[in-house]
């Protein structure tokens, strides 16, 4: 089996897990659990402020490519793209990396956490980033699941 069939696979494999969790009207998040987003805010600290800000700001001229051809850390603020993706979308790229998920060999920074961090982990860092944006964005991400995608 070659290494893209595996990945391919295994995106598969994450949306699926994904659709199983997800609540009727289309959503994977829990922004109004306090208790799953301060979990999501601790892992986020830990683990994903590094590259994307502690306060969610992605790295400088997020939306340049480096001089490696790459993109840097884009915000997960408002100010970013991550709420123009439905939650399926943003649990598989967080468990299985960018590259995974875009394919045609993409370059990325964005690793898969699929051996760090568990499918509830991921919820709640992810939960946690939504928890963060204004109601009226969060609003338009609502309606972004409901339909399936941007």
């Amino acid at each position: 089996m070659t290494y893209r069939l595996v990945i391919s696979l295994a995106v598969v494999a994450s949306a699926g897990a994904a659709w199983w969790i997800l609540c009727d009207d289309g959503t994977l998040l829990k922004p109004d659990d306090p208790a799953i987003t301060a979990r999501g805010a601790e892992i986020y600290t830990e683990v994903c402020a590094s590259c994307h800000g502690d306060a969610l700001q992605g790295q400088p001229n997020w939306g340049e490519k480096l001089p490696n051809g790459r993109m840097p850390a884009p915000p997960h603020d408002e100010a970013g793209h991550t709420w123009h993706h439905t939650d399926a979308d943003l649990f598989a790229i967080t468990k299985h990396g960018t590259a995974a998920l875009v394919g045609n060999d993409y370059q990325s920074d964005m690793p898969g956490y699929s051996k760090i961090l568990s499918d509830d982990d991921i919820v709640a860092v992810l939960s946690f980033i939504k928890e963060s944006w204004p109601l009226e964005v969060r609003q338009r991400h609502d309606e972004i699941n409901q339909r399936g995608g941007y």
